[in-house]
């Protein structure tokens, strides 16, 4: 049996400070990014008479998931789809008078592209949430909502963390526009909540 590696505390607090710091000009690069298509993309949330639905796999579907709930709570009727799941029968939940965000930091997720066609043909508006515009993702949404990061926080810059940090930050703007063209409803957020 081997020695474990002998614990370097400075080094623990130098990578993770380094975490944060990628992390935040990661945020700090999202913002001069929003325009036109963000406003659509409000604009079509606000438009449709139905809900909206949120999908992705993996952490872009957890980060999904934490849209949705925050979406519903606020008084935006929001629900997460499971794109495997879809193409199994639950591609139903979705109506044509429905939104759907999708994220997907490469816009390749073969359980998310599959169900895409499908959805156009429904007339369903995208919202695509995504790193990449050249993406399969990107090609079928009405609205492209870039998510792109320079470099993920992990050391070998493969686990999503930058890129999960920038959905959920987009996520809570899309969110906090919504309720902004909505009007302020306190009483909604109120109610709901105990």
């Amino acid at each position: 049996m081997s020695n474990p590696p002998q614990f370097d505390a400075a080094r623990a607090v130098q990578i993770g400070s380094q975490a944060l710091q990628i992390e935040a000009s990661a945020l700090a690069a999202l913002s001069p990014r929003l325009g036109e298509t963000f406003a659509q993309a409000v604009q079509a949330v606000l438009a449709s008479s139905g809900r909206v639905a949120v999908m992705g796999m993996g952490k872009s579907g957890h980060v999904g998931r934490k849209i949705a709930a925050t979406l519903a709570s606020t008084g935006t009727p929001a629900l997460f789809v499971h794109p495997a799941e879809a193409s199994h029968g639950d591609l139903g939940m979705v109506t044509p008078q429905d939104v759907v965000l999708a994220l997907s930091n490469s816009g390749e997720s073969d359980e998310l592209n599959a169900v895409l066609p499908v959805l156009k043909r429904l007339g369903v508006v995208i919202i695509a949430m995504t790193g990449r515009a050249d993406s399969s993702l990107a090609r079928h949404a009405n609205h492209v909502l870039d998510s792109a990061v320079a470099e993920e926080a992990c050391p070998l810059n493969l686990a999503p963390s930058a890129s999960t940090t920038v959905q959920t930050a987009l996520g809570r703007a899309l969110v906090v526009a919504l309720r902004g063209g909505l009007g302020s409803k306190a009483g909604y957020f109120a109610r709901s909540h105990r």
